[in-house]
């Protein structure tokens, strides 16, 4: 082969009669033509013709032949020749790079050892399988936040099901938002996810048709991504995305082409300004994150344990990898809640058409997890296959979901319950009933304009009121009720538990007629 490629700016094709560098290399897109630039001269001698040329263009070629022939003085036919020569070995270079390129760039897909897979079915058919896989998240290096995560790994498995469920984790600036979910995506194959920091709303178009189905999208701040926001909700609630833009054929014709991203997809972003995203928090499960004194001192152990060298960072990722395996085995399989028609949502429950759709869906998606522990059944209509939902699953839904629902349930953001429920841990702990602006900023370490706000929104949905001091002293403010959390709280355990009782009582009723059938 003439043509030399050591240097990536500057190949080298040389003949008996002629030497040509080809300057900046060759582009991969664009087929249709091989628009190159070079300098031709012959061999030893400086008289050097520049140009920039489409090899594909034939009256480019013709031109630029007579052009050779005529400043270097040699034959048309030894120049005609020496083009075509070199635009057949760029062809073939052209044609290898590409294949070298989709190589490298292909999706990653690990291919499970039989001991592997075997390991990763064998922990799925476990009995309590969400508790132990709950203490595998923690073994794998996720302090604390046991609730959080562990819902936050069923969130990140429905990706695989036909309906996937999305998550905003919430919480104050430092508090280990982001910490929290990128280490519960760490638990999740690299093949099945897309970490996203800055991303333009057009950009986001350009995927592959089905590129993203049924991947985990990570959102590292949602302030950051504000761009993409709209596709992302048009994914989430319609499973597609859709673009027409105006595109030039070969010929310059103007032709309208349909830039189409389909889903479904599984979104998981953070932020500290839960009212700012509203339209992506209503297609979301809402995780606030635990900002106790005892979630504080968990990781600063856990820090403190990491800087010792105490930590057997080999146990951690042994961990990861049998539940990145665990998520690598779990087929796409249909799933039927027999009891679908029994579950009632709390009737506190704001928006209760997407938070029911939400409460089914995260039932299906622990009865998809424990697939391996379900017998498939077959639709006698269609062949198609299935597993069924459990009573088991729905009560450990229930446990996982009541926090998610009293938030659904709460007139007040998620930052202020947390600071209202603060404030009267303050006030049973000092044996008070009132109190003033500035001693809850000294005591509980808050800024004057973020108490402000905090104490505008309780006054406004009363749960505090303004009482006078004593003559010539500040204002005083009072809790109105101090246990009307707990009453939301018993009031959405009492309808969850109705439900299960109701579903007993079915079940219970089909046995009975059952055997009164057997015994007829």
């Amino acid at each position: 082969m003439n043509l030399n490629t050591s240097n990536p700016n500057n190949y080298e094709y040389i003949t008996k009669h002629l030497e040509i560098h080809i300057l900046g290399g060759i582009k991969l897109n664009k087929l249709e033509s091989l628009r190159i630039t070079l300098s031709i001269q012959k061999p030893k001698q400086h008289n050097v013709l520049r140009h920039s040329i489409d090899l594909y263009n034939d009256n480019q070629i013709e031109k630029f032949t007579r052009k050779i022939a005529e400043r270097l003085e040699i034959g048309t036919s030894i120049a005609r020749r020496t083009l075509q020569g070199l635009t057949k070995e760029l062809e073939n270079y052209r044609f290898l790079l590409i294949d070298q390129y989709e190589k490298e760039n292909q999706p990653y897909y690990k291919e499970l050892s039989v001991i592997e897979e075997k390991q990763a079915v064998t922990f799925l058919k476990k009995p309590n399988l969400l508790k132990r896989t709950n203490d595998l998240i923690g073994k794998s290096g996720v302090i604390g936040e046991e609730y959080n995560r562990q819902t936050m790994y069923l969130i990140f498995t429905s990706r695989k099901t036909n309906n996937p469920l999305h998550c905003i984790s919430l919480g104050s600036s430092g508090v280990g938002k982001t910490h929290l979910q990128s280490k519960v995506a760490e638990l999740i194959p690299e093949e099945d996810k897309v970490e996203i920091t800055v991303l333009s709303a057009n950009a986001f178009y350009y995927f592959n048709r089905t590129e993203l189905q049924h991947k985990l999208i990570l959102i590292e701040d949602l302030d950051g991504a504000e761009s993409v926001l709209y596709p992302l909700r048009e994914l989430q609630s319609k499973k597609r995305i859709t673009k027409t833009v105006v595109h030039k054929d070969t010929k310059g014709t103007t032709k309208t082409v349909h830039l189409t991203v389909e889903g479904p997809v599984s979104v998981a972003g953070c932020t500290t300004k839960e009212s700012v995203y509203e339209d992506n928090s209503n297609r979301s499960f809402l995780l606030y994150i635990d900002e106790s004194e005892e979630q504080d001192n968990k990781i600063m152990n856990y820090q403190r344990l990491i800087s010792a060298g105490k930590i057997n960072t080999g146990e951690e990722y042994k961990s990861q990898e049998i539940l990145k395996n665990v998520q690598r085995v779990l087929k796409p399989i249909k799933v039927i809640n027999p009891f679908a028609e029994y579950l009632q949502l709390p009737k506190l429950v704001f928006k209760p058409r997407r938070t029911n759709s939400h409460y089914l869906q995260f039932i299906e998606a622990i009865t998809f997890y424990k697939q391996y522990q379900r017998e498939k059944q077959y639709d006698k209509g269609t062949g198609e296959e299935y597993i069924e939902t459990t009573i088991e699953d729905i009560k450990e839904a229930n446990e996982l979901i009541i926090d998610v629902l009293l938030r659904k349930s709460d007139t007040i953001t998620g930052a202020c319950r947390n600071h209202l429920e603060r404030l009267k841990a303050y006030l049973k702990a000092n044996n008070q009933t009132t109190f003033t602006n500035s001693e809850i900023r000294r005591n509980l370490r808050l800024k004057e304009s973020t108490l402000r706000n905090y104490n505008n929104q309780l006054l406004l949905e009363d749960y505090i009121r303004k009482t006078k001091g004593k003559k010539g002293q500040v204002y005083h403010y009072e809790i109105i009720d101090v246990n009307e959390y707990i009453s939301l709280k018993q009031q959405i355990n009492k309808s969850l538990d109705e439900c299960i009782k109701a579903i007993n009582l079915a079940s219970s009723q089909e046995v009975r007629n059952l055997h009164f059938y057997e015994v007829k």
